[in-house]
């Protein structure tokens, strides 16, 4: 299992559009991914999940993925996230 750690940069944090196009990357890829804040997990393939975390600009984020691609799957759901700038 990878994981890595960043801070949700987007000025309205994560709301409904960038969480759909979140949830449809997650799907494309092999490895099963987490996202993990205060104290709750949830799936990245799962829309209702990500948005009960309540993401705001300044959260705290674990990523976590396990499978056959699980580093590219860290490094490009980190990478969507850090480039949502709304």
């Amino acid at each position: 299992m990878i994981s890595r750690t960043i801070i949700v940069e987007a000025e309205h944090g994560l709301h409904a559009r960038p969480v759909s196009e979140l949830v449809k990357l997650a799907k494309t890829l092999k490895a099963t991914v987490l996202l993990s804040s205060s104290g709750k997990q949830v799936k990245a393939a799962s829309m209702l999940g990500i948005l009960s975390l309540g993401l705001k600009k300044g959260t705290e984020l674990v990523i976590s993925a396990e499978g056959d691609d699980e580093q590219e799957a860290v490094d490009a759901i980190a990478s969507f996230i850090s480039s949502i700038k709304e």
